[in-house]
């Protein structure tokens, strides 16, 4: 049986969550997969870096507490040294889940690029590597023979790249919108049941859906990057960041939603990109009161939900949650899978 080495980089919620996986779960997913997984490197800012490359004991590696020691205690090192690591680690697949700049991408897009130019693959939950670097990215894996894989860049372990790309072989997607933010649903949901905005985003930084600055959630910079990616990868539009209109939610009152509910409507951010008749792509990110058949309207709490329009099905809508350490882990876990199955494919077809 095939087993891929992969390295994790960072090891906060998400690797942390799959390394969990692989040790708790390691060898029902190799019976159902077909494949098995062994972590031969861990870096973080926290505990420096460990490499093994006959494998690393995750039971040890997830026992350590970041506050009391570091990888340096058990033969690694306390300087994470990242590009080291990536560029010379036994690693068949590199798994990023870094904090990472969104206007910039850093420092996830280099690990991405250290980890290709070094004949690594890559999957990534980043969202920053993919919108702003990702034909670049994609461009290096393709004349490598690698993958850059990056399903949970917009909704977490919901596949809605690889189902638009599987599913919808003979049918032209004309566009799409959808609620790609858990915390603007969160909020405008309380806001609608009658709580004030400030009240509503303390509620849900409460519950963890939203983070101590809850800026890029609520002023819409975590939706244009998601519709950034969706509308480069599914409409082919070759956007840039500034391309996708913005505007958040932050102007809308209780009022304003109490009046949408008595209209028989419901306030929701909507991403969303359509193709013009010249060929060309409009993307933007802005509130809207949708009446309440609409397949977004009835999408709550933390929720996520994209409806792809397509020429001979109409509009086909997924759902599920965009959030989470576990559903985001499930995405690496996917992005892993596809990677396998595609290995295969090429094994069958030579």
């Amino acid at each position: 049986m095939t087993t891929y080495d992969i390295a994790l980089i960072g090891f906060g919620g998400v690797n942390r969550t799959l390394a969990e996986l692989v040790a708790t779960r390691g060898d029902e997913l190799s019976r159902e997969l077909g494949f098995g997984l062994r972590v031969v490197a861990i870096t973080d800012l926290r505990l420096g870096s460990l490499v093994r490359d006959g494998g690393i004991d995750m039971d040890m590696a997830l026992r350590i507490n970041p506050a009391d020691e570091t990888f340096a205690a058990h033969g690694g090192s306390a300087d994470p040294d990242n590009e080291r690591v990536i560029r010379t680690c036994a690693a068949d697949i590199i798994c990023e889940a870094t904090f990472t700049n969104p206007a910039t991408g850093e420092p996830a897009a280099s690990h991405v690029r250290w980890a290709l130019e070094a004949g690594k693959s890559v999957c990534t939950t980043n969202k920053g590597p993919v919108a702003l670097h990702g034909a670049e990215l994609t461009g290096l894996a393709q004349r490598n023979g690698l993958h850059f894989e990056f399903e949970g860049a917009v909704m977490s372990g919901t596949p809605v790249i690889r189902f638009a790309r599987q599913l919808f072989p003979g049918l032209n997607l004309n566009g799409f919108e959808g609620i790609l933010n858990g915390t603007s649903n969160y909020v405008l949901g309380r806001m609608e049941e009658g709580l004030g905005f400030e009240e509503s985003v303390r509620e849900a930084q409460q519950r963890g859906y939203a983070e101590a600055d809850p800026t890029a959630d609520i002023d819409g910079h975590d939706v244009q990057l998601k519709v950034l990616i969706m509308a480069n990868e599914l409409l082919g539009a070759g956007l840039r960041l500034a391309d996708v209109q913005r505007q958040g939610i932050s102007a809308l009152t209780p009022g304003d939603l109490s009046r949408a509910k008595n209209e028989g409507r419901r306030w929701k951010l909507v991403g969303s990109a359509r193709r013009n008749p010249d060929g060309t792509v409009s993307a933007s990110v802005a509130p809207a009161a949708l009446p309440l058949d609409h397949g977004l309207a009835g999408v709550s709490r933390a929720n996520n939900a994209v409806s792809f329009n397509t020429d001979l099905l109409g509009p086909v809508t997924v759902s599920g949650p965009g959030a989470g350490r576990v559903e985001t882990a499930y995405a690496l876990l996917s992005d892993i899978i596809a990677m396998h199955g595609a290995r295969n494919q090429v094994a069958a077809d030579a």
